[in-house]
């Protein structure tokens, strides 16, 4: 066995704690020499008067609050005792421990308040989508204040119409549902394969002795009552999400250019005249992006709608709806859209189905190579991979809303990488 190699960190350990009595030998020294108790320090000449307090100097070896590295120091609160040594293995470890602590502390923080901050992010979002219609309302001289009203006015019916769209057709297809439920219920139980079931393993009696003893079941009643009462709070919690959202972005689009001034104040002046076109671009790529996108969306949509009723598609308002809504996600929202529609179309009538496929074929390859780039034109310039791959890390992230910022933000970034870092590379 080699000696050495175990005796080594002893060694190593031995040697650390002899630099940190050094170190704090030489922190005394400093101090002392800094209060004038330092004996190793030169005397004052004869004729050379001391420093006092009122001219500035320091205090002497006389004054009793003066720190003695060899002796304890008595003040009228108590004996001063000898420093922390900061270099200590339980001081680094101590503090250390704490800061991960209120590290971990800020993050749970976060995760508490990531639906608020959620909520945030959205708003701000639709803000920069509606402040280029408001900025070129301001520009034609309508005042700030009427412009913001009239585009939140627009926001407002726009929800107001797809709500209702929406909810009338859903309320009818459910009562309908709930109508006719019990012979759909009928049906089945007089069906011959239930017969036949029912026949050889008794089907039916075990199916209502199970049903009885549900109904007994306490813990299984209160579960049905927490699902019944999650739903309608789910759908109050979404209510007021919406509701949120709404106030959230009135207040964006109405002090958008205090904010962004408030924001510019906190980068230093030197860099500012840098810092605030940059910000102004990525801004208006953002604002652009998301006008357009919801631009292509309701033209899906508002098509989509037009063919399923002249085909006659069932539910043609609320697939509409949801078309319009699945073609806000980049890259793959569209093509949900139609597979939703080609799907409920060959339920009804396979026919139907063929002729939804080959419109959305054919409307997605016009949108994609005619539609898209005229519109987009003026918004990002993302390359494709970097399209992809922000959006697949996007929606990995933060689920649909991460697929709706990612390209955005990736357009953000590019444009910090083309206009500074690599001119900063070019100088280097």
């Amino acid at each position: 066995m080699n000696v050495s190699r175990l005796w080594s960190p002893v060694t190593r350990w031995g040697e650390f704690r002899r630099r940190q009595l050094a170190a704090l030998e030489e922190s005394n020294r400093i101090a002392a020499r800094v209060t004038g108790t330092d004996p190793t320090a030169a005397e004052p000449a004869a004729n050379e008067p001391a420093a006092s307090e009122a001219d500035g100097g320091v205090a002497t070896a006389s004054s009793p609050f003066v720190v003695d590295p060899t002796q304890p120091t008595v003040t009228p609160y108590g004996v001063v005792g000898r420093p922390l040594n900061r270099h200590s293995p339980f001081y680094i470890g101590f503090f250390g421990a704490t800061g991960a602590l209120i590290a971990v502390g800020l993050w749970q923080l976060v995760g508490q308040i990531t639906t608020t901050l959620t909520l945030i992010v959205v708003s701000l979002f639709i803000a920069l989508a509606l402040s280029p219609i408001v900025d070129g309302l301001v520009a034609r001289g309508v005042k700030r204040v009427a412009a913001v009203a009239a585009v939140f006015s627009a926001l407002l019916a726009i929800f107001a119409v797809i709500l209702a769209v929406v909810i009338p057709p859903v309320a009818l297809e459910g009562a309908e549902l709930a109508r006719q439920t019990p012979g759909y219920v009928e049906q089945l139980l007089d069906a011959r394969w239930v017969h036949d079931l029912d026949a050889n393993y008794d089907v039916l009696d075990t199916l209502q002795a199970e049903i009885r003893a549900r109904a007994m079941d306490q813990s299984f009643i209160q579960g049905v009552l927490g699902g019944i009462f999650g739903v309608g709070r789910a759908v109050l919690n979404g209510t007021f999400q919406v509701f949120t959202v709404l106030v959230l972005t009135l207040y964006f689009l109405g002090s958008l250019p205090r904010v962004k001034q408030a924001g510019y104040a906190l980068v230093p002046a030197s860099r500012r005249a840098r810092v605030k076109p940059l910000s102004e671009e990525i801004m208006r790529r953002v604002g652009s992006y998301a006008l357009g996108q919801v631009s292509i969306a309701t033209l899906n949509g508002v098509l989509s709608y037009v063919m399923m009723t002249l085909v006659g598609i069932p539910y043609a308002a609320v697939l509409a709806v949801t078309v319009g809504l699945l073609g806000l996600i980049p890259m793959i929202g569209a093509t949900l859209g139609a597979v939703i529609v080609c799907a409920i179309a060959f339920v009804s009538e396979p026919k139907t189905a063929l002729i939804a496929g080959v419109y959305y074929l054919i409307y997605q390859q016009v949108e994609n190579y005619l539609v898209a780039p005229r519109i987009m034109q003026r918004t990002v310039s993302v390359p494709g991979p970097v399209t992809i791959v922000a959006a697949l890390a996007g929606g990995a992230l933060l689920g649909v809303l991460g697929a709706l910022l990612a390209i955005p933000v990736a357009a953000g970034l590019l444009l910090l990488y083309e206009e500074v870092l690599v001119p900063r590379q070019n100088r280097a």
